[in-house]
Order: structure tokens, then C-alpha cells, then sequence
């Protein structure tokens, strides 16, 4: 990204984002509510329209199915009444590839039941939707990205609700997935989780602040201050400064 705004019923949300995200790399994408950051996944996905400056995924302008980008939404904005089982959820992470009228085919099927074995799910692949842990429905919603077999991973708030063995498993897994050569971006309100697990963060507010490591950042309390609008005396710094210590 490069110079990038967005706008939205009348109002920059995003103005002049420069951020570019290696694979290999897990970076955590923090900042207070109505900062940008659901936005600007949205932005990548091709379904924000942009309002200036340039965003390339894998060389090639954003557009819904052109690139494989693996997304996992809030996981409240899933229709979890749905009849379907869990595979039958997984596989519509393919209808992008598939088109609404062909049916799934051996390879496809294949790459359902590869993506429910990386978050431990393949056993549960027959058990309707409606009856899953919260735990479990968000493992469900990362198998749906993952059966693209994507290059790039975006995570909307992924351990939102959940208990600590689930977020550390999920950690574990996204890290895992980074480290297999594709580029993650996650947004998060759980600042400890990030400061421990991603390999970068970036703060956020309508611009990124600032973008660097835990380590490089926890010195900088002005951008903490700015991203978040705290003041030098905010419980805020005094978390950050002793996650890293």
C-alpha cells in the first residue's frame, strides 16, 4: 500500500496508508474502534473501493477471486444457524473458485479435509454448525479461509470471546502458517496476544502511527499515545512497557 485513502459515506477513514506485508511475516494490525482497520481488510479483498494511492496484492490490483486471499471474518458475522455441517461450511470458502452452479469435485473436497486438519477439526467435519464452542466455530471460519490454500491471510479480530487454549492454539497455527511462506495480517483489541505472537505491529488511526517490532516499539510511547489517544499516564504504556521488559 502506498499513499492509500479510502473513503466512506462522505468521510476519509484512511488516508495515506504506506504498509507493505512480506510473506513470512504475521503482523498485527492494532488501534482503538472506528481507526480503519476492518476497512482497510476490506480494502484488500477488493471490496472497499479506494479513494486514492495504490494497493497491490501479489503485484496485481485487489479484486474478489483474482488473488488467493484467505479471510476470516469477526466471527459474529457468520450465520451460524445455517443448516450446513462443518464441512459444508469449509467448502464455501471455495464458491468464489467454484461458481455458484458446479459442484465440488475430489480436489475440492480434499482441500476441505486439509483445512479442518490443521485446526484440528477433521473429526467434527459431519457435526451441524449450530451445535460447535465458540472455539470450535472460529477454528471452523480459519478452515474456510484456509481451503483456498491462500498466499495472504487476513484475520479480523480472530480471538475475540475465546478462552486461552484456544487462543493459543489458533496462535500456534497462525504462526505455523506464516512460517510457510505466506504474509498475515490480523486485526486485534488484544494487545498482549499481539505483543507476543506477531512478528510486527502496526498502529493504526485513520494512518499508521507507527510499524515495527514489540521490541522497537515499546520505547516509542508517543505513538502509543497517538494511536490510542491516551494520555503518559495510561495503564496503556505501562502494560506495553512490562509485556517486553
Amino acid at each position: 500500500m502506498s499513499g492509500l485513502c479510502v473513503d466512506l459515506a462522505g468521510r476519509r477513514v484512511l488516508h495515506d496508508v504506506d504498509l507493505s506485508i512480506d510473506r513470512g511475516e504475521l503482523a498485527a494490525l492494532v488501534g482503538p474502534n472506528g481507526a480503519g482497520k476492518t476497512t482497510l481488510l476490506r480494502s484488500i479483498l477488493g471490496l472497499q473501493r479506494i479513494g486514492g494511492g495504490r494497493l497491490h496484492v501479489d503485484g496485481r490490483a485487489p479484486r474478489p477471486g483474482r488473488v488467493p486471499i484467505g479471510y476470516v471474518p469477526q466471527r459474529h458475522d457468520f450465520a451460524w444457524d445455517f443448516p450446513s455441517s462443518v464441512s459444508g461450511v469449509v467448502m464455501t470458502g471455495l464458491t468464489g473458485r467454484l461458481g455458484l452452479l458446479r459442484r465440488p469435485r475430489r480436489q475440492h473436497w480434499e482441500a476441505v479435509a486439509e483445512a479442518l486438519e490443521r485446526v484440528r477439526m477433521i473429526e467434527l467435519a459431519d457435526r451441524p454448525v449450530g451445535q460447535l464452542s465458540g472455539g470450535q466455530r472460529q477454528r471452523v471460519l480459519v478452515a474456510r479461509a484456509l481451503a483456498l490454500r491462500p498466499s495472504v491471510l487476513l484475520l479480523d479480530e480472530p480471538f475475540t470471546g475465546l478462552d486461552m487454549p484456544a487462543q493459543d492454539m489458533l496462535s500456534t497455527l497462525f504462526a505455523d502458517l506464516a512460517h510457510e511462506d505466506r504474509a498475515i495480517l490480523m486485526t486485534t483489541h488484544d494487545l498482549l496476544g499481539a505483543l507476543d505472537s506477531a512478528d510486527r505491529l502496526v498502529l493504526l488511526n485513520e494512518t499508521v502511527i507507527a510499524d515495527g517490532s514489540a521490541h522497537d516499539l515499546v520505547e516509542d510511547g508517543s505513538a502509543w499515545m497517538r494511536t490510542f489517544l491516551v494520555g503518559e499516564d495510561s495503564a496503556l504504556l505501562r502494560m506495553v512497557s512490562a509485556v517486553t521488559a
